[in-house]
């Protein structure tokens, strides 16, 4: 088959990936074997091309874990790593089967938060859409009609004439620079140092730095016990941890628990060092694991604790900008009623 332009593969074909791959080694069925079966089901020709891929070095003896590496962008190193300890281990179907349910569950918690935010967005574009139309085709037509009143118009009336005609005569400006300005914040974010930045920012926002904390140590939780719990050293599991977390913030924190660890002091020395990022109860729970040997128990608790902290924070999210939002509606919307209205009746007044 011909390689695609793009290749992507999504996560929920990642998942059925490794969950079907899994059910049919523990089967007994030859992992190769395997691979052409689920070559046969896949409708992404994304993934239908790696699989033919996996399938030539399987059958020239390669490990798939080694293979996978070619597709590194697309698969990331949590899922190479992840089969890398089952094929060393001879775990490779549990480690598949852990690896689609904690995949299954990052899946749950993204969809959490996109669901969310859904309603606050349309509430938004509803806005943005009513005012402009009111500005753009409905003020137009009444704003000559003001002009020839012998009235003086209301404070509020002139104000939106005002706005009206500065967004007509300058919209275009207006959009090139709104434009310009995105561009810019996302080649200034290129920048390592500002986008260190602009995540720390973001930690310390209202609302959305507190489930940004919360997604953080829910995943960083899951992956470090998903790792753990396949056999992998706590320093290694660290590093590839911090590289499948988004937040620069984070990362850097936990590539830096890993130098601490790699030295002989424990993970939760180092946590308890950064409250600011680690609440008490994260750094109290590792300690206690480490201590009595139950870390990936304690990290998986930790990962379900803060995921239903995220669900809870999203909900209280959501209930929180819709009344704002309905009320910034109401206003802006109010508003133009009544500076179209204001003058009309001051017009009717002399009829009566």
């Amino acid at each position: 088959m011909k390689k695609p332009l793009f290749l992507y593969v999504s996560l929920a074909n990642k998942i059925l990936f490794a969950r079907h791959l899994s059910i049919m080694i523990k089967t007994g069925m030859r992992l190769v074997d395997s691979l052409k079966l689920l070559q046969k089901q896949t409708r992404s020709r994304s993934l239908y091309y790696i699989l033919e891929q996996l399938i030539q070095d399987t059958e020239n003896g390669q490990f798939l874990s080694v293979s996978l590496k070619k597709f590194q962008s697309i698969f990331g190193e949590l899922f190479i790593n992840v089969i890398r300890i089952g094929e060393i281990s001879g775990t490779l179907s549990d480690n598949l089967e852990h690896l689609s349910i904690e995949l299954r569950k990052s899946q749950t918690l993204r969809q959490k938060i996109r669901a969310a935010l859904i309603y606050p967005s349309v509430v938004l574009l509803v806005t943005v859409i009513i005012v402009g139309v009111l500005i753009f085709f409905v003020l137009p037509r009444i704003i000559p009609v003001f002009s020839n009143l012998r009235i003086s118009l209301p404070l509020s009336t002139k104000i939106l004439i005002a706005v009206s005609q500065f967004l007509i005569n300058n919209w275009l400006y207006l959009v090139l620079g709104l434009i310009a300005a995105v561009i810019i914040f996302i080649v200034l974010l290129q920048i390592k140092i500002i986008r260190f930045l602009w995540h720390k920012i973001i930690l310390y926002l209202p609302l959305i730095g507190s489930i940004t904390r919360k997604a953080a140590i829910s995943n960083m939780s899951r992956t470090l016990s998903l790792m753990l719990n396949s056999g992998m050293k706590i320093v290694e599991a660290l590093i590839i941890t911090s590289n499948t977390l988004t937040n620069l913030v984070y990362k850097k924190a936990l590539i830096d628990a890993a130098e601490i660890v790699k030295k002989g002091e424990s993970f939760n020395s180092f946590l308890k060092t950064r409250e600011d990022l680690f609440p008490i109860i994260v750094s109290q729970m590792i300690e206690v694991g480490e201590s009595t040997g139950t870390l990936c128990d304690n990290l998986v608790y930790l990962a379900n604790f803060y995921e239903e902290e995220v669900d809870e924070a999203t909900r209280n999210l959501s209930s929180t900008l819709e009344p704002f939002l309905l009320v910034i509606m109401g206003v802006i919307v109010g508003f133009i009623a009544i500076s179209i209205i204001t003058p009309i009746y001051k017009m009717t007044q002399p009829f009566k």
